[in-house]
């Protein structure tokens, strides 16, 4: 999504979404999404913000049968938070392994933090460290941090691992409070978490203009995540008012900080960042 998922699940984040694709991805169908995953992508993170959860299962599923590691993700954060269908933690882990398989970091991050804290899933500190290792293979900060407390069980917690921690158990009540702490306090990370949660509905009532403020906060301080969702949002017109120019040098700035789905947009658009 769960935590560093929140920003990563939805991004998508970390979604690869085409954010040229805008009309005609509201128009497309099964054999457009499959010749153009960033399109079906567009589509289903669309249908997702206006929680249309049954329309953006339709096209995750579509993609998730030609192995598209993010759609795979996707479909185990609808079964693990039970949006649009009852809650199935069995699903949920068979999706994220099968993305993880397909080299999606934000699965690998996510299965490693649920076997870490060992309450949806049971904990399995062996699963939690191969899942947590190939994520901190790509350079995932969350990942490297969370792998380092593994190795050190008696070592304490920081206040954010605390929070990563509780909401993998499903705490979220507790686990917000914590990045509320730490927002206030100008941490861009924390404050990106709680933008997630606040777009997703998890722990609080799904509000998009309040997500897209904190969003802007966070992306105000560098934060390359929550300048690609803000990107996402302005191009979109959910949470803030259509500007495309505005999206396009937030989605600019995220490029150059190296976000993979920032990148990815910018190749599609024909916009390659130097």
């Amino acid at each position: 999504m769960a935590c560093a998922a929140w920003q990563r699940r939805l991004l998508a984040v970390g979604l690869l979404l085409a954010l040229a694709f805008g009309a005609q991805a509201q128009d497309s169908n099964r054999s457009d999404w499959l010749r153009n995953p960033a399109m079906g992508n567009y589509k289903a993170y669309a249908e997702f913000k206006m929680a249309h959860y049954d329309a953006a299962r339709e096209v995750w599923q579509t993609l998730a049968e030609v192995g598209n590691g993010d759609a795979l993700f996707n479909l185990g954060i609808l079964a693990e938070d039970g949006l649009g269908e009852p809650r199935n933690m069995a699903r949920a882990e068979s999706f994220y392994t099968s993305a993880a398989a397909a080299d999606n970091f934000k699965a690998q991050y996510r299965l490693g933090l649920l076997y870490f804290a060992g309450t949806l899933l049971p904990r399995n500190t062996e699963k939690a460290r191969l899942y947590l290792t190939r994520a901190a293979t790509h350079g995932d900060r969350d990942a490297q941090d969370m792998l380092s407390r593994l190795g050190q069980p008696d070592a304490p917690l920081t206040t954010f691992q605390q929070a990563e921690l509780l909401s993998g158990s499903g705490q979220l009540t507790q686990a917000l409070a914590l990045y509320r702490t730490l927002a206030d306090a100008g941490d861009a990370t924390a404050q990106t978490r709680l933008a997630w949660a606040y777009e997703a509905g998890r722990g609080v009532a799904a509000d998009l203009p309040e997500a897209a403020r904190r969003f802007e906060i966070a992306a105000q301080a560098g934060n390359a995540e929550a300048q690609y969702a803000l990107a996402v949002m302005l191009r979109t017109g959910r949470g803030r008012a259509e500007d495309r120019a505005a999206s396009a040098a937030w989605l600019d700035k995220a490029a150059r900080q190296g976000h993979p789905a920032a990148q990815a947009a910018q190749v599609s658009e024909g916009r390659v960042t130097q």
